[in-house]
């Protein structure tokens, strides 16, 4: 199977061969082409990494305080065993992709598995998802096959692993591993507090790990004070965008959020990685798009008795129903993030919003751009916190004594088209100079960037290096920026934010 990285072929850059932040790539003899990113979130930042690292001059504006605000991100999908709805083919996609977000991104990785299992009150069975996982690990050994740096989720046999319920019951058994030495230590402290007349059997361990929204900030933070060429303008916000003749084709208005002054810019080219908000700027260029737009939620809650290395689990269920998804994410010391797909927890009423003919941008309720820009009343956040704890307690009785413990990790997030089952896609463009990003997944991110960057090449804005080609695995300032200060920024970056550091320690 051919993934992205197979779009750029030629000599890989090798580790003598670098490109300073004087090195440009534009037509020789020209000044250097200037190229803007609007939106400091996922896409927006490793967009701006990607093209900066190749010695490009980019401008990434960011309208909040910090990078990488937005919809909470917990988990890395790779091989999206989270929708049993969506294709194999997204899946297929998804594991590829989360590979490489793993190889770029490293110091953002939490390395543990996750657990499914299939609740009795579920109409699915475990032996559904069996089928799709078996096309997930024969892909993964198929690849590193190839590319053997590319085994970054362990041994293929190991990929997927699944326990009955007489290994759940002798695991209960068994004293608390001080380290995890094997897959099944990992479904010790599960097995002592799981209802085991709750789920189906056999449960399904799969190596999907987690990815720490503040580590990943912290990360692209520092990689872009590295490189002079990568400008990152924080609480600026586009205010004003017209096209223009002559050499650079954009000028922008940009407003200072802290002072409310105003600057007025050229690039060359533009990219919108507004997230939500990406119709606001397609509809600045009377630029038509079809797009979904959902508000989400996801709670904090701290559980004192918690005891051991825990796995993510992930209890199935009919989205949008009183027993819709669970998912149980760990953090150090007691600390979990948990989604209920209900419209009392995760879900919202009138959340789920289209454009139309008249704009290219949704238009969520006002209750919910309020929570995002001012924030959530507390009755709300400790209802909503509450409701998060009873749902996993329907399966672990024991995590009924959790407690709220921050504010939710909340946020809104586009799906192009009308099909709000996509989990896979990455960027669309319009006319020759304007590109607009549309992942609803972290690790698609990469892909955009990829998808761009050979835009900007068959487009003529910039050219292909003669020395070196570019090769998709090129961030060797972002791949080299140490963890303990990745770790030190992003527990400031937390507390900022109003969230315990310990979501921002490594697991």
């Amino acid at each position: 199977m051919l993934t992205y990285y197979q779009l750029f072929y030629g000599l890989i850059l090798s580790s003598s061969q670098t490109l300073s932040s004087k090195t440009q790539l534009g037509f020789s003899g020209t000044e250097p082409r200037k190229i803007a990113v609007i939106g400091g979130g996922v896409a927006g930042s490793t967009i701006a990494l990607r093209l900066a690292e190749l010695g490009l001059d980019v401008t990434l504006f960011e309208q909040g305080p910090s990078l990488v605000n937005g919809p909470p991100i917990c988990h890395l999908h790779a091989g999206g065993s989270f929708y049993r709805e969506i294709t194999d083919e997204q899946c297929l996609t998804l594991l590829n992709q989360s590979i490489d977000m793993m190889r770029v991104f490293p110091q953002a990785v939490n390395v543990r598995p996750t657990v499914i299992a299939v609740p009795i009150a579920d109409s699915g069975s475990p032996f559904d998802i069996l089928p799709r996982l078996k096309k997930l690990q024969k892909n993964y050994a198929d690849l590193i096959t190839v590319q053997p740096d590319k085994q970054v989720l362990g041994e293929p046999a190991d990929y997927y692993c699944t326990f009955e319920r007489s290994e759940l019951e002798a695991l209960a058994q068994k004293d608390l591993p001080e380290q995890i030495t094997d897959n099944s230590d990992w479904l010790i402290p599960l097995a002592k507090h799981l209802d085991l007349d709750s789920v189906k059997y056999p449960l399904i361990l799969v190596q999907e790990y987690g990815l720490s929204g503040f580590r990943f900030s912290a990360t692209v933070s520092l990689a872009a004070q590295q490189m002079p060429n990568c400008q990152v303008k924080l609480n600026s916000k586009l205010v004003a965008l017209s096209e223009q003749a002559g050499s650079k084709h954009w000028q922008l208005t940009i407003e200072n959020q802290t002072n409310l002054t105003q600057e007025v810019l050229s690039f060359d080219y533009l990219i919108n990685a507004c997230g939500f908000r990406t119709g606001l700027l397609d509809n600045m260029l009377k630029a038509p798009r079809q797009r979904l737009v959902e508000f989400k939620a996801a709670y904090v809650a701290h559980w004192q008795h918690c005891q051991g290395h825990w796995p993510e689990v992930l209890f199935h269920g009919e989205r949008g129903t009183p027993n819709g998804m669970a998912q149980l994410t760990p953090y150090p010391n007691g600390y979990f993030q948990l989604h209920g797909m209900t419209q009392d927890i995760t879900l919202f009423k009138d959340g789920l919003v289209s454009s139309n003919a008249q704009t290219a941008q949704p238009e969520l309720p006002s209750l919910y751009i309020d929570k995002i820009d001012k924030g959530w009343p507390e009755p709300v956040v400790k209802q909503r916190t509450q409701g998060a704890i009873q749902h996993v307690a329907k399966f672990l009785q024991a995590f009924s004594s959790a407690r709220p413990a921050a504010n939710p990790l909340f946020g809104a997030q586009q799906i192009p088209g009308d099909d709000p089952k996509l989990r896979t896609s990455d960027v669309s463009f319009y006319g020759d100079f304007y590109a607009r990003t549309e992942i609803v997944k972290a690790p698609s991110a990469l892909q955009a960037a990829d998808t761009i960057l050979q835009n900007l090449i068959a487009g003529g804005v910039i050219q292909q290096p003669i020395s070196a080609h570019i090769n998709q695995h090129y961030f060797p300032k972002t791949q080299s920026i140490d963890l303990k200060n990745v770790v030190e920024l992003a527990c400031k970056i937390a507390e900022q934010r109003g969230y315990p550091q310990d979501l921002a320690l490594k697991i």
